[in-house]
């Protein structure tokens, strides 16, 4: 999946097109996201037994993954990231295979990054 919880998107289709906000909650299962603000729908609640309210609640909803992109704050709109792997001295690779043996022999750990495809910017 190419959201994680906080990361902040730009909804790409729907009835929030274009609107941008932070990832509250991810369903890889489902391949769906949470995003704080939007897509708000009306929840009808009956009063409960221990004397909670009823009533209409406005809630967020899930989205599609596939309807979001990740918001990049150099370019302003949604981008498409491609992962990297970084190994020695912050050098990319695109195969973990590659940034391991950038190491040879000494000890070290190889992180994967997102970054944006046009401008380079890394999303950590």
């Amino acid at each position: 999946m190419h959201v994680k919880t906080g990361d902040k998107v730009q909804v790409m289709a729907g009835k929030d097109r274009g609107a941008v906000g932070s990832v509250l909650r991810v369903d890889a299962n489902a391949g769906r996201v949470m995003v704080e603000g939007l897509n708000i729908v009306k929840r009808h609640k009956k009063p409960g037994p221990d004397g909670s309210e009823g009533g209409i609640i406005d809630r967020e909803a899930f989205l599609d993954v596939s309807n979001v992109l990740l918001y990049s704050e150099e370019l302003g709109r949604g981008v498409r990231t491609q992962s990297r792997y970084v190994g020695k001295d912050g050098n990319q690779f695109a195969s973990k295979k590659e940034a391991v043996a950038s190491y040879a022999g000494s000890e070290g750990k190889v992180t994967k990054v997102r970054i944006c495809t046009k401008t380079g910017e890394v999303f950590e």
